[in-house]
């Protein structure tokens, strides 16, 4: 079964400053970075409890990028909250 998946406006916004700062960093990496959240948000679909628990939700580091998905399961629905920059500030986590 694949799951609803709402960004909530925080994250975003963290994905688009995502973007941004990859795609001045160097042309087409941020479009590299939006492939590979793409996957991950499609595993999350795909089989959301396959992921850790912390607390009241759930996390997943992205591979190749410095960014953790944190999302909540809510029925069938799966809310993203955060894709949170662990290299910025990892002391403010959500």
């Amino acid at each position: 079964m694949t799951y609803e998946l709402i960004l909530q406006e925080e994250a975003s916004l963290e994905i688009l400053e995502a973007y941004i700062y990859y795609e001045d960093a160097q042309k087409g990496l941020g479009e590299k970075f939006m492939i590979h959240l793409d996957k991950y948000l499609r595993r999350i679909q795909n089989n959301p409890k396959h992921f850790q628990l912390k607390k009241n939700y759930r996390e997943t580091y992205i591979h190749k990028f410095p960014y953790l998905i944190v999302f909540d399961i809510i029925d069938y629905k799966i809310i993203v909250l955060s894709v949170f920059n662990t290299h910025q500030n990892p002391t403010k986590k959500p």
